[in-house]
């Protein structure tokens, strides 16, 4: 330990060093608890009106980076050079601590700073200002009167995190700017800002893609697309920390497209369950924001429309990103700001400081007003819940009216079913714990008069079992659960930037019901995870468990890796270890991670014995590692299965190198191409390798289309009918009982759509997953047109000779969060070679090379199936189509136009499949649309 400092604890455990330095004459300057400046510390100064007095024992940026942060600022900071400076202020301030957030999927650290008032940091007071917080968020153990003196004297506190997209640097550099002012500033604004907020600095939240230049972290995954489901390390950490600082303010830092500045408010749809004061907050915010920008560098007042926009482009709606999460788990003031990348980095850090000053000192300004009202969130919260009432719709744009209504229904109870898919039920329940929800087991039954059944259903009486899961409304997470496992998300307004429904429970095909009746069953609280061995397994019996959810493929992979022999009925899909092969405390341990329930019995392990999948993952001409579907494919079947993955290329295809050769199962993630870069030799090379005993398993758009370039499959491509849209949604399917791929699945299940290619029904093989075409068909979230997939097929498992291709229209692995759709592909991965069952014809015969050669090159590449990879359609009433082409085309000349119901359709290129704020004009064309007076009707992307 360095002399001249102490050790302490995180909340997490991990240690921290704190510098103890001798301040001399100067001391932190106070101010009361309303904000204005207080009497200076027996001798100590008054705070300075100079607005860069700094103590000269805190390092500048300058001193420890070489180069001035904002003004001046030549070039971004590196990741490196963040962890220094955040360690070199920890160590010189005593109004900072230190430590790390989580650690980065490659193991590099996300620092963070907590920056207050001297008085307010040391450990013991820092603690008990955090503890009042999250009393704060429980009335019932909290009486008004209390809540009312933490309100007095507590601090609030703000978070401030940057770089969530690895890419877009600069919110980190203002954040470390931020970080020396609040640590080292002499000013009355800091003292302001130090004496009334706790604020919590979490420069980079994505050290590897920033590293890299890339959005995405180093599987591939977007962490502002993670928040709700958690998959990664560098978001799972991030919450935790919120769970222990809870934040009323949360600023999240990004980059777009452009020179101009976005902060709230925000673009509609926002999600009905975000309580009134995070909204109210965030517009006021967005207010002081618009005051900072006229002065502070930031732009000059008469050109402040010039420099920043509001009302536009990000929405408030999907529980995935840095603000809905926030707002709705937490009940803060949830902000993205995003700054144009095209301005130097000068301005953009500027800009960043710019509204990271601004939002700090509006908080500190409001603060009893912010902490009276975030107790009266979770007040409402419990009374709503209680009487089963959802929150409204509500829009925030002033030219819109809400279109979609919350229905009138009224919600008491969710429930979990325990007859299957247990193994991924318990998985959401430690979701749901892991952000404060309360959740109970069943003891004994309970008759539910009114049952509403997840897929549109309803029932009278009907009996829940003992062992169910009973998650109450009345309590003070309700906005939270009804946000995760609402059958509907209800969108307002149709405008997306995201999907539209994330449902939990459809996600994880998890039988759900839930119910408007005041009910209080027999019950006990859930303390942690439910699972393990029953009993015992004596010489020659077993151990089995079935293998019906996406966690219990998880175990049994990592059983497999161990080396531990497991076996499947092919017919019941219920999996068994023979009592030899591991230890009742080995296999105990590791089932209950999973939350699986293993039996111990007398009977042996029977069935057909498992063997690793020897995988190769595609990568076609050269796919990054990290893009979404070939990073989502390395997660969960390389991390979380821990499988051994060989990157396959086309080349190897086309020339039949053991790369490919040498493995038993070829995946080929989703992309944009129709035939991978495989050439009419690689054609006929894999179609050849499927016929000889090859698992070929193909997602969403390109896994299809080279199995269909390849002769694998008699299905065929629907165009999709115009305006139809499916924006990530919900729908029945009918299962194919007898398919191997289908084992563990119920006869009805629910499949994740997101605009996925329509595939008509295989006549040669089995159409595992059917979209119904009579009246069960049923979906969730927005859509229209959905009616074109009825009778059309989800997923088709192909025989071709000795071997079989299992083909998903949708991408099963689209997060690592479609828990049913993982568990399909585990069954595709574990089904033995020649497991698909020919319907009524068999297999075609093997093509030639030159009949391959024909087929590849009518191979449809995606622009001539009703758009690209990732198309973007502007829709606009039909009689304002001229003077719309007349905008699109001062873009580009090659918009696509339909028309269709009095509405018109735009479809302009985005070959890359960019998202909305990363294209390189669309930003310009909307607002272009709006100044000539051309309503956007949806815009989808």
């Amino acid at each position: 330990m360095l002399p001249g400092t102490i050790m302490c604890r995180t909340p997490y455990g991990k240690a921290l060093t704190v510098a103890v330095v001798a301040f001399a004459a100067l001391v932190s300057p106070l101010v009361s608890p309303g904000g204005s400046p207080a009497q200076a510390a027996p001798g100590g100064p008054a705070c300075s009106a100079d607005p860069d007095a700094h103590l000269a024992s805190v390092p500048s940026p300058e001193s420890v980076l070489g180069f001035p942060l904002g003004k001046g600022q030549p070039r971004v900071v590196t990741t490196d050079e963040i962890v220094k400076y955040v360690d070199a202020v920890g160590r010189s301030s005593r109004r900072v601590v230190t430590g790390t957030v989580a650690r980065s999927v490659s193991g590099q650290e996300l620092p963070y700073a907590i920056v207050s008032s001297e008085r307010n940091m040391t450990p013991g007071r820092l603690r008990e200002i955090a503890g009042r917080i999250r009393s704060l968020r429980d009335p019932r153990t909290l009486r008004p009167d209390k809540a009312a003196r933490i309100a007095d004297d507590t601090p609030a506190i703000v978070w401030i995190a940057g770089n969530v997209h690895g890419g877009e640097k600069s919110g980190a550099d203002a954040a470390l700017k931020t970080l020396y002012t609040l640590a080292g500033g002499l000013s009355c604004e800091v003292a302001r800002r130090n004496d009334n907020l706790v604020t919590v600095i979490v420069p980079t939240q994505n050290p590897d893609g920033r590293d890299a230049g890339r959005r995405q972290n180093d599987y591939g995954f977007d962490l502002n697309r993670d928040w709700f489901a958690r998959t990664q390390p560098e978001t799972d950490g991030k919450i935790a920390m919120l769970r222990d600082y809870p934040p009323q303010v949360f600023v999240d830092a990004h980059e777009m497209g452009g020179k101009r500045y976005f902060f709230p408010p925000n673009a509609d749809p926002i999600h009905h369950e975000i309580a009134d004061q995070p909204v109210d907050w965030i517009n006021r915010i967005g207010e002081a924001n618009k005051a900072a920008f006229g002065y502070n560098g930031a732009c000059t007042a008469t050109v402040t429309t010039e420099c920043y926009f509001n009302y536009d482009t990000y929405d408030l709606f999907y529980m995935g990103y840095g603000d809905t999460v926030p707002s709705t788990g937490f009940g803060a003031a949830g902000m993205t700001f995003e700054k144009g990348s095209a301005s130097t980095d000068e301005d953009r850090v500027q800009q960043q400081f710019t509204t990271q000053w601004a939002t700090t000192g509006w908080a500190a300004a409001n603060r009893r007003e912010v902490l009276d009202g975030y107790y009266t969130i979770w007040r409402t919260a419990l009374d709503e819940g209680a009487r089963g009432e959802l929150e409204p719709n509500e829009v925030v744009q002033p030219s819109n009216t809400v279109q979609f209504p919350v229905p009138d229904v009224k919600i008491r109870s969710y429930f979990l079913l325990p007859d299957r898919q247990l193994g991924d039920a318990r998985r959401l329940v430690e979701r749901l714990r892991g952000m404060d929800v309360e959740v109970y087991r069943l003891d004994r039954p309970i008759t539910v008069p009114n049952a509403r059944i997840f897929g549109g259903r309803s029932a009278k009486n009907l009996t829940v079992p003992a062992g169910a899961y009973w998650i109450p409304m009345d309590q003070p997470q309700k906005h939270w659960i009804q946000a995760l496992m609402g059958e509907d998300p209800y969108v307002p307004f149709p405008y997306f930037y995201d999907v539209s429904s994330w449902s939990n429970p459809l996600l994880m095909g998890v039988g759900t019901v839930y119910t408007g009746d005041a009910l209080r069953p027999k019950a006990d609280l859930v303390r942690g995870v439910d699972g393990g061995v029953t009993g015992p397994a004596p010489g020659g019996g077993s151990y089995t468990y079935p293998m019906d959810s996406a966690a219990a493929s998880e175990l049994t992979f990592r059983l497999l890796g161990a080396g531990v022999p497991v076996f499947r009925d092919q017919t019941t899909g219920g999996a068994g270890v023979p009592a030899g092969g591991i230890s009742r405390g080995e296999l105990d341990k590791l089932s209950r991670s999973y939350g699986v329930t293993v039996e111990g019995g007398r009977a042996p392990a029977s069935g057909t014995r498992l063997s690793p999948p020897d995988v190769g993952l595609f990568g076609g001409t050269g796919i990054s590692t990290t893009s979404g579907s070939y990073g989502e494919a390395r997660y969960v079947l390389g991390a979380r299965w821990g499988l051994t993955l060989t990157p396959v290329t086309a080349a190897d295809v086309n020339g039949n190198t053991p790369a490919f050769t040498g493995r038993r199962v070829l995946v080929v993630p989703d992309g944009s191409s129709a035939t991978g870069g495989l050439d009419a030799q690689g054609m006929a090379n894999l179609k050849a390798w499927v016929a000889a005993g090859g698992t070929y398993v193909g997602l969403r758009n390109e896994g299809t289309r080279v199995a269909r370039s390849a002769g694998l499959t008699s299905t065929t491509e629907k165009a999709k009918p115009t305006g139809y849209q499916v924006i990530g949604s919900h729908f029945r399917v009918d299962v194919a009982p007898s398919s191997p791929i289908a084992l563990g699945r119920p006869a009805e299940d629910f499949e994740f759509n997101n605009g996925d290619p329509i595939l008509t029904p295989s006549q040669t093989g089995t159409n595992v997953l059917m979209y119904p075409s009579d009246g069960t068909f049923w979906s969730n979230g927005y859509t229209v047109g959905a009616d074109a997939l009825k009778g059309t097929a989800a997923l088709v498992d192909e025989p071709v000779g000795s071997g079989h291709a299992v083909l998903f229209a949708y991408n099963p692995l689209f997060r690592a969060y479609n828990e049913n759709g993982i568990h399909l592909v585990a069954n595709a991965l574990l089904s033995p070679p020649g497991a698909a069952a020919p319907r009524a014809r068999a297999a075609t015969p093997a093509a030639d090379a030159e009949s391959l050669r024909e087929a590849a090159a009518r191979a449809p590449e995606p622009a001539a199936l009703g758009g690209q990879w990732r198309p973007i359609t502007l829709q606009v009433a039909g009689a304002d189509l001229a003077r719309a082409r007349a905008v699109v085309a001062r873009h580009t000349g090659d918009a696509q136009v339909a028309s269709a119901g009095g509405s018109a359709y735009l479809t302009i290129p985005n070959p890359e499949g960019l998202a909305a704020d990363e294209h390189p004009y669309l930003r310009d064309l909307v607002a272009e649309l709006r100044a000539a007076g051309i309503p956007l009707r949806s815009l989808v992307a």
